[in-house]
C-alpha cells in the first residue's frame, strides 16, 4: 500500500457514519434501502459514503434483480487488514516515493 492508498483508506474509515456502515455490513451484505433504514440516513447520503468506501476498497457493491423485477444495490465488506504503526506509514511513504523502477517519482519529490 502506498501513501495515497493509505490516505484513501484512512479517510474512508475516518468518519463516524462510515464506521457505522462497517459495523452494519460486518454481519453480511445488505441492500442500500435496508442499510439506510438501519443507520437512519438518507439513501443519497449513504451512497456518497459507500462510493468513498468502495474507491478505498472497503466495500463491494453489485446490482441484483428482486423477484418483482426491482433493481437492488447490495453492498458487502471487502476483506481488508490494515495495521497502522510507524512501519506501515514509513513503508507507504517509501512506496509512494519510488516508481516501479526504483527511481523517485514526481509525487515524492518537492
Amino acid at each position: 500500500m502506498d501513501s495515497e492508498e493509505l490516505l484513501a483508506f484512512l479517510a474512508a474509515v475516518g468518519h463516524a457514519q462510515r464506521i457505522r456502515i462497517i459495523g452494519e455490513l460486518a454481519s453480511g451484505q445488505l441492500y442500500v434501502s435496508e442499510l439506510a433504514r438501519r443507520l437512519g440516513v438518507s439513501r443519497p447520503l449513504l451512497y456518497m459514503h459507500l462510493e468513498r468506501m468502495e474507491k478505498a476498497g472497503l466495500v463491494v457493491g453489485r446490482l441484483e434483480l428482486s423477484d418483482d423485477g426491482k433493481a437492488l444495490k447490495y453492498f458487502e465488506l471487502a476483506p481488508f487488514d490494515v495495521r497502522l504503526n510507524v512501519d506501515t506509514i514509513t513503508a507507504a511513504v517509501r512506496e509512494g516515493q519510488t516508481g516501479d523502477d526504483g527511481q523517485h517519482s514526481a509525487k515524492g519529490t518537492p
